[in-house]
């Protein structure tokens, strides 16, 4: 008997479900990354949900339909950290167990907080496939309710449920941009929509690193595929979900993929410009659109930030890596010669150019260089490439000898 699919019904009694339990994120429009792009962009920030993804709605669809001899013996779930989180949460709320299998190399903080929330966690292997294999083994040990992160009719149904939002937020909509891993999200969404507008583009996005959905539709199969690790964790899954693979085929009119430096810079794009937090997978929508991928000239398109549990060490060396890629941080390797006053002219120079000094390192002995002579290593913040190109040209001109090191 074939498995059951999900259908609009389905998703519209989610909602009345898992409504006292999870957040009507806003649907903000963004009118800077609107004139970028040249599409009108408006971002569904599941970010804000509890748990700090859209994870928490299918995860309490699911849970919620439970009977009393089903929460006596708990549940079970994998996750690279999101979909743990929400499992967790729910069952602290209705006081039931929870163990979860994680990879070893989930995010600290992803395992911190699933912890937080009371569940048991057991870290095994290195990929989300390997924990999976160890959660099936914990289920069949322990008879609990084992619950999928995304090859779930249940829990399609509960992401479906930000589809429903969608169209009361901003009902001209023309297309909606959705990241992809197993592909519960882009599937829920896509059914939600396409259902009551058919007209409604659904666009997902895959981590270059993860490409299984595109190339599983390609292929009309479930088809593996994928590295070791991914900025984008939250979607490094090797494998899409059978279901979300035949609701795919059916309602995703489009998938596309990006790379890892591109998803780098959707993150510090929303950061500065949006003010808005996001992980690797909650910024592929957007980086997708940044980088030209998709045809969305002129049309209102709702970008689906789907989760913001990033690792504040990861997020400040995003930060660090991108002002060093658009010019505003450099770091200037300046020879002079070995006399008094000789730091204060190099120093002068910059301040003149109104670039600002963060770090200053005073290198005396030079073996390959003249004995008269030091290196001085400078980081310096600017206000962008053009400026640092100026700084460089005022100094060469000066007659330093200088080389930028990148």
């Amino acid at each position: 008997m074939p498995a059951r699919s999900t259908t609009l019904k389905d998703i519209k009694a989610a909602r009345e479900r898992i409504d006292d339990y999870i957040y009507y994120s806003p649907l903000a429009h963004s009118e800077t990354l609107s004139q970028i792009s040249g599409a009108q962009l408006y971002f569904k920030l599941e970010n804000l949900q509890m748990t700090g993804s859209f994870k928490d709605r299918g995860a309490f669809n699911k849970v919620l339909q439970l009977d009393a001899a089903e929460r006596a013996l708990g549940v079970v779930t994998a996750s690279a950290g999101n979909h743990a989180q929400a499992v967790a949460y729910l069952a602290q709320r209705l006081r039931i167990s929870a163990t979860i299998a994680m990879p070893e190399n989930a995010p600290l903080t992803k395992v911190a907080n699933t912890r937080r929330h009371g569940a048991e966690v057991v870290l095994s292997g290195a990929t989300y496939q390997d924990a999976y294999d160890k959660a099936v083994e914990i289920q069949q040990q322990q008879g609990a309710t084992f619950v999928h992160p995304f090859d779930d009719a249940e829990v399609i149904a509960g992401q479906g449920t930000i589809g429903l939002e969608l169209l009361q937020q901003a009902p001209k909509l023309d297309a909606v941009v959705v990241p992809v891993g197993g592909g519960g999200l882009v599937s829920g969404i896509a059914v939600a929509l396409k259902e009551q507008n058919p007209q409604i583009e659904i666009i997902g996005v895959e981590a270059a690193a993860f490409p299984s959905a595109r190339l599983s539709l390609a292929q009309n199969r479930v088809v593996a595929a994928g590295q070791m690790a991914s900025l984008a964790d939250g979607i490094a899954v090797k494998q899409v979900g059978n279901m979300p693979l035949s609701l795919m085929r059916r309602y995703v009119d489009e998938v596309v993929c990006v790379e890892e430096e591109e998803i780098a810079r959707a993150i510090l794009t929303l950061l500065e410009i949006e003010k808005t937090v996001a992980e690797g997978a909650g910024a592929v929508a957007l980086a997708a659109i940044l980088k030209g991928k998709v045809k969305l000239a002129g049309k209102q398109v709702a970008v689906i930030i789907s989760g913001g549990n990033i690792d504040v060490n990861k997020l400040a060396r995003i930060i660090e890596h991108g002002l060093v890629k658009d010019g505003r941080r450099i770091r200037l390797r300046v020879q002079v010669s070995d006399q008094p006053g000789s730091l204060q002219r190099v120093t002068a120079a910059i301040a003149e150019e109104m670039a600002n000094v963060l770090e200053v390192y005073h290198e005396r002995s030079l073996p390959g260089g003249p004995v008269d002579s030091t290196e001085i290593f400078f980081t310096l913040e600017t206000r962008g490439r053009e400026h640092a190109e100026q700084l460089i040209g005022r100094l060469a001109a000066q007659g330093f000898q200088l080389e930028e090191q990148r």
